[in-house]
């Protein structure tokens, strides 16, 4: 089984965005691990769902691999190296939506206890709404005149964040920071000039938050922080993150508050009926 993975492994990710294929490869080591002593003819329904079960404290992970070895067995079906896909109508666990709104007050308790590094990222994070890929891969060439242009790496979507006063002074701080460094590429590059790597920022963010006294606050909060500030000042927070639909955005807006709305206003008879005033015409002259 480990050698059918990695031979199909290759076409499950391709294409895929960079953080994917990472999460795609921890989680094919998994599956290998999982089923080291066994052939693909050996898997069965029920060895499956064995495996999700003892993933089960980790949804997320246990779904993931779930997926790696369902598009393992249909590449392999495919090209005819396996005669049945015994993760068919293996059921996913069922995943609860985030709904932690990170206040503004935790915001600017985690960033006192942040580097200033960390400081420049949150900033960047929040005020354009992007994901945390994006912003740590963010180039020197994608600042332009009207704004910081993103190409997101999940979706393929394009977008320019327009500048505000805000954005222009954390590029500037961004800039003087990395005036040291040794790369003329990255805005917030790591050591060496080289890309900054995603999980020494998310533990440096754990750490500041934990210093702060903030809980259950992660990276990804920031996003949705964006989105759901972005609709309060009246703003589109589906442009801002770069989703193509509405649906898409709600999972991100977590402010639970009621709503002040509108209802609609009668006209015509139904006015008279709730008023109880008549209305009167005036004849024209003949």
């Amino acid at each position: 089984m480990p050698g059918l993975v990695d031979r199909m492994l290759p076409l499950v990710i391709a294409g895929k965005a960079a953080n994917t294929v990472k999460q795609y490869n921890h989680c094919a080591a998994l599956v290998k691990t999982v089923f080291k002593d066994r052939t693909p003819e050996q898997i069965r329904h029920g060895d499956v769902v064995q495996m999700m079960d003892g993933f089960s404290d980790r949804p997320v992970i246990a779904n993931r691999m779930l997926t790696v070895l369902r598009m393992v067995f249909v590449k392999a079906l495919d090209r005819g190296v396996v005669e049945v896909d015994p993760t068919v109508r293996v059921k996913r666990f069922r995943q609860t939506e985030r709904d932690r709104l990170i206040t503004d007050g935790e915001f600017a308790a985690i960033h006192a206890k942040a580097p200033d590094w960390l400081q420049i990222i949150m900033d960047l994070c929040y005020l354009t709404g992007q994901r945390i890929g994006d912003v740590l891969a963010l180039e020197r060439s994608q600042l332009l005149e009207d704004g910081i242009y993103f190409r997101q790496q999940k979706t393929g979507n394009h977008l320019i964040v327009g500048w505000t006063p805000q954005l222009r002074a954390v590029i500037r701080r961004a800039q003087k920071w990395s005036a040291k460094m040794a790369s003329l590429k990255y805005v917030i590059p790591g050591r060496g000039g080289k890309l900054r790597g995603y999980f020494y920022v998310h533990r440096a963010f754990k750490i500041a938050a934990a210093k702060a006294g903030v809980k259950n606050a992660t990276l990804h909060d920031l996003r949705a922080k964006a989105g759901t500030d972005a609709e309060k000042q009246g703003l589109n927070p589906t442009a801002l993150l770069g989703h193509k639909s509405i649906r898409t955005t709600q999972s991100y807006l977590r402010d639970k508050r009621a709503k002040v709305v509108a209802g609609p206003k009668k006209s015509g008879a139904s006015i008279r009926q709730v008023t109880g005033i008549r209305q009167t015409t005036t004849r024209k002259p003949a």
